[in-house]
């Protein structure tokens, strides 16, 4: 049963376009994993400030390897740098935007104000069962 793995990412007004060009540049940091079976990124078109990075897997075991993987590790990286960053310099310089990242995807994809900072402010991970599953033609 493959398994959803949703995170949840609220990015400051004005950073959408930052956050999804992080993302253009991971192109191929998951592709390639074994188990992994499909991947979204979700902007709102409601004028909400909350995105959504969907991902699917065969299986639990291969989205938990992904995240023990030294290709996610490569993959994130930058969050790590940004987070020692707000740290030492403050919240305030990167206006705010702490980069949580609660067991999943990290909230931070991002280098907003020019600053390298964190695009994203919070983020949740959500994880779901696939229990039924239906597509359009091809």
């Amino acid at each position: 049963m493959s398994v959803v793995k949703i995170n949840a990412v609220t990015v400051p007004e004005g950073m959408g376009e930052d956050f999804m060009q992080r993302f253009a540049k991971r192109a191929g940091s998951v592709e390639n994993q074994p188990g992994f079976e499909e991947f979204l990124l979700l902007s709102p078109t409601d004028g909400k400030s909350q995105f959504f990075v969907f991902t699917r897997w065969e299986s639990e075991e291969a989205f938990q390897a992904w995240m023990s993987s030294n290709d996610f590790a490569a993959a994130h990286a930058h969050v790590r740098e940004e987070a020692a960053a707000v740290a030492e310099h403050g919240k305030a310089e990167f206006d705010g935007a702490g980069g949580e990242h609660p067991g999943g995807p990290p909230a931070g994809h991002g280098g907003g104000h020019g600053h390298g900072g964190p695009v994203g402010v919070m983020a949740e991970l959500l994880a779901f069962d696939v229990v039924e599953r239906v597509t359009g033609p091809s």
